[in-house]
């Protein structure tokens, strides 16, 4: 059994004591591919890194995060724009919208957010959207970038069950992480109404980790809780939703 992780922040330094231990876990426990988002430059020599310790399962992201969009944010998307040109990425991410931490900047957020949809564009490569407190924003920005070369996955979803279609709409996948696991996710109540082919599995560890270790450290291992709770709610083995899922994630990230 093949298991995707399609989002996992590896290079926090959640992880500076037991990286190497925590990448085996999940490895030995069947989740081998990784995809690992981009937050801000300070972070790339990390990913760098990671990526030269395990060269068949990790790989790499760019992005400009919409928390880390600040004065210096042009100068953010001319890194961005630069690593693009300069070797491969199997997505532009993760970007968006966050309007949990800061309002104030939501103007050059959706600016970020259309420069970096369209360099996606530009170098045939999906998007991998975070979106906090902002569905209404985030989807203006798809409408308004709407065409069939948009396409990619809708982070951490934590939608409404009508926001998942719409999502859907815009050629995303859903990712699902540990929120499907909790009591008050709400997602677990109308998932199975969507199609397995729109999903794939992810944890964006070291956060939001799933019953039963909530409120703990998330590690890419912990995924499979997630695996055995969409096995529950399809109705199907673990197994067929881990080939599926992983599945999907190869028609997004063409790996």
């Amino acid at each position: 059994m093949i298991v995707t992780d399609t989002h996992t922040h590896l290079y926090s330094d959640a992880f500076d004591t037991d990286r190497e231990e925590m990448i085996q876990r999940a490895i030995q426990a069947g989740i081998t591919r990784f995809f690992i988002p981009a937050i801000d430059s300070s972070y790339t020599e990390a990913m760098f890194q990671l990526e030269a310790a395990f060269p068949n399962h990790m790989f790499l992201m760019t992005g400009l995060h919409p928390t880390s969009v600040k004065a210096n944010y042009k100068d953010e998307l001319k890194h961005v724009t630069n690593l693009l040109a300069k070797r491969r990425f199997y997505a532009v991410g993760e970007i968006g919208i966050d309007l949990y931490w800061d309002t104030s900047t939501l103007d050059i957020q959706k600016e970020a957010f259309k420069y970096q949809i369209q360099l996606a564009k530009k170098y045939n490569l999906p998007i991998v959207i975070h979106c906090r407190d902002a569905f209404d924003a985030v989807f203006d920005v798809l409408e308004s970038e709407k065409s069939p070369d948009l396409y990619g996955i809708f982070h951490c979803f934590t939608g409404t069950f009508e926001q998942a279609k719409q999502a859907i709409s815009y050629n995303m996948k859903l990712g699902i992480g540990g929120v499907v696991t909790f009591k008050n996710g709400k997602i677990d109540q109308f998932l199975n109404q969507i199609s397995l082919e729109h999903i794939v599995l992810e944890t964006d560890s070291p956060y939001l980790a799933p019953k039963p270790f909530r409120g703990k450290r998330n590690e890419s291992a912990y995924l499979i809780e997630v695996l055995n709770k969409l096995s529950e709610l399809y109705e199907l083995p673990a197994a067929e939703i881990a080939k599926i899922t992983t599945e999907n994630s190869k028609a997004v990230f063409k790996v």
